[in-house]
């Protein structure tokens, strides 16, 4: 699970400090930097996964299109650095041993994992200078030597005021240069040649990546539901970034027996129930299923009923809502626990009360499946669902962390929402959800006026 996120120098961003819970709600006006902070994640994703090693920040992939490094640094000054900044909590303690020992000998171990690292721009490119991983007690860094970025060096230090005995040691022979890092996240592999006891970097490196990997997105457009739908019996790894992957993972769960319950001690239940059970509670539909038009035919239908006693009908013959929140319900049951789940305005076409209902899916995901959840929303009242969650004790607090983006002269800034054990937020910003009061009264005045002219 991701525990922070940090950065420097990012579009309209200066700095961000993220702390990061089961839930992480960013809000704010438009134009604020919300979706910014999303897009430096998928940015980091889609470098993890670029074929070109020479890359240190993938700008133009499937999940983001951010133009050139100048486009995407703070103010365009190409002169500024970009620092960064990820901390997972991991599964397990991942323990790194020294090989160069002739007994088994601990360096360091831990579950939280810390990585850093610091990208210049170099002939209007991006260019990794500097990565330090933290695990435990210690870190592990590459940087330029003496300054000299034609040469790096690697150290091992002490993350904490503790004593180690841990130090790289030299393969026999001419000491080569370092280069650089790679990908901004990875040790250059002339590192594990030449020192005789750096090949648990490998462990480090393959730990991000797997975090990395169990990030999964949603983007706010999705696609419009089709009559029906050809499936490749193949098993996607999420909906998609559009959503347009939702029916074949619903079909890919049933073909595997998958089933999900709602709570821990509940009776668990095949997967398209589960799906169909949330949409239910969100008022949306009294029945889901997705069924075979013809045997062995592989062309399949999604069918509801939006009410007991109605006619069954095509998704695409129903409310645009239902088939635009159908990918988010079903992301978040589909994707295996431990997942991060990044939504962009889950809410989109959905009327208040489903807004609300969303939200109660949202928590179900995070604390029964261990799917933690960051979205970006304008929804009112996803959010009051959230606090209400938290009164009710639904939800901790604690589980629970809220921002507030601001843009009021140009560069975004961040406002951690101080929300209590009983769901208030005590440091509400001024017309945070709009300015509900000053419509009403302003109305009520117009009223006031017109019926006095009439008099």
């Amino acid at each position: 699970m991701l525990t922070n996120l940090g950065f420097s120098n990012f579009k309209s961003w200066p700095r961000v400090d993220l702390e990061c819970a089961p839930i992480t709600g960013l809000f704010g006006t438009n134009s604020s930097g919300k979706t910014s902070i999303l897009q430096f994640l998928l940015l980091l994703k889609q470098t993890k996964d670029a074929t070109d090693r020479n890359i240190s920040l993938e700008l133009n992939g499937d999940l983001v299109q951010l133009g050139t490094i100048k486009d995407a640094i703070h103010e365009h000054d190409e002169s500024q650095s970009q620092k960064w900044s990820l901390s997972f909590r991991l599964a397990n303690d991942l323990a790194l041993n020294d090989p160069s020992k002739k007994k088994a000998s601990l360096i360091t171990k831990g579950n939280i994992l810390t990585l850093s690292s610091e990208i210049a721009i170099t002939q209007k490119a991006p260019s990794a200078r500097r990565l330090t991983y933290r695990l435990g007690d210690m870190e592990f860094s590459l940087a330029p030597k003496n300054g000299d970025v034609a040469g790096f060096e690697l150290s091992a230090s002490a993350a904490v005021d503790t004593a180690t005995d841990f130090n790289f040691v030299r393969t026999k022979g001419r000491a080569w240069q370092l280069p650089g890092p790679i990908k901004c996240y990875a040790f250059p592999d002339q590192a594990r040649t030449y020192f005789q006891n750096a090949g648990f970097l490998a462990d480090l490196e393959a730990a991000y990546e797997a975090e990395i990997d169990r990030i999964f997105y949603l983007g706010p457009l999705r696609e419009f539901p089709k009559r029906d739908y050809l499936w490749a019996r193949s098993r996607p790894t999420d909906v998609g970034q559009r959503g347009e992957k939702a029916i074949d993972a619903i079909l890919a769960a049933t073909e595997a027996g998958e089933k999900r319950n709602r709570t821990p001690k509940a009776r668990k239940k095949p997967f398209q129930e589960i799906v169909a059970y949330w949409l239910r509670e969100m008022g949306l539909i009294e029945s889901f299923k997705v069924v075979e038009i013809a045997p062995g035919s592989n062309r399949w239908q999604a069918r509801v009923t939006t009410r007991a006693g109605a006619s069954e009908v095509l998704l695409t013959d129903v409310g645009f809502g239902v088939s635009q929140v159908l990918p988010v319900v079903t992301l978040l049951q589909y994707v295996p626990e431990g997942s991060t789940v990044i939504l962009e305005q889950p809410e989109i076409h959905l009327h208040p009360l489903a807004q609300a209902g969303l939200a109660d899916v949202i928590i179900q995901a995070a604390m029964h499946r261990n799917v933690q959840v960051i979205l970006e929303s304008h929804s009112e009242h996803l959010l009051l669902r959230l606090q209400r969650r938290i009164a009710d004790k639904t939800i901790s607090d604690q589980n629970v962390e809220l921002y507030f983006c601001d843009a009021p002269k140009g560069d975004s800034s961040l406002t951690p929402l101080d929300v209590d054990l009983y769901g208030n937020i005590r440091n509400w910003p001024d017309k945070f959800m709009g300015d509900a009061f000053t419509e009403t009264s302003e109305a009520e005045l117009e009223r006031l006026k017109r019926m006095k002219n009439a008099e």
